[in-house]
């Protein structure tokens, strides 16, 4: 597959199909990484689950993918949150091209709210192979930087007031490795929340290579 476009019919039957097939609770998402990360989604069938729409942007799985933090990046039946607390079973598969670029994904998020709510007569079906991953779906990408960054001081495990150079360092090769500086605009953002000028960033995130 070299593009999205020249399959975007099958794509959208097989989406169209998955979402018939397990009812309105499932969401059916197209993601195409050729656009601008800021708005990722091409198609998306019942939308509602998580509030999302064509031209909304990717999460953060889809940067660590982009970024090569990891090769393969493909999750099956893994438990994720959305923001107004639904319960989600999801999957996620990476679309390549002819060299093994991520081009796009198909995602697949089931809104097992009710299910859980009877979980001892439906255990079975609520068991996941991966357990629970942490993936932050927004339809705002300065929502999902926003979270990548707290993400980064957990890591490091203390306030930027209180952080040496290194506690920095070690905060934005967190943020590089799961593909936060892919975002646009992202470097303006970061720096000013680090309390450094962007001439340092780039000077820091030399050094963290090193590590």
């Amino acid at each position: 597959m070299k593009t999205l476009t020249e399959e975007m019919s099958t794509l959208t039957r097989i989406a169209k199909g998955i979402a018939a097939q397990f009812g309105k609770d499932c969401e059916v998402v197209l993601h195409d990484y050729t656009q601008s990360y800021e708005s990722t989604i091409v198609l998306i069938e019942n939308g509602h689950v998580t509030g999302r729409k064509v031209g909304d942007c990717g999460t953060n799985l889809g940067l660590e993918v982009l970024r090569g933090t990891v090769s393969d990046g493909d999750q099956y039946r893994y438990i994720t949150q959305t923001k107004d607390g639904k319960i989600l079973r999801s999957t996620s598969i990476y679309l390549r091209d002819e060299e093994g670029k991520a081009i796009g994904a198909l995602c697949m998020n089931w809104d097992l709210t009710e299910f859980y709510a009877c979980n001892s007569a439906l255990k079975d079906i609520l068991e996941t192979e991966t357990g629970a991953v942490e993936e932050v779906i927004t339809n705002d990408v300065s929502e999902l930087l926003d979270a990548l960054i707290q993400d980064s001081v957990r890591y490091v495990g203390k306030p930027v007031i209180s952080m040496t150079k290194e506690d920095k360092i070690k905060g934005l090769k967190y943020l590089d490795d799961k593909g936060a500086f892919l975002i646009k605009k992202a470097g303006d953002k970061i720096s000013k929340f680090y309390d450094i000028s962007k001439y340092t960033l780039y000077n820091y995130l030399e050094q963290s290579t090193e590590l």
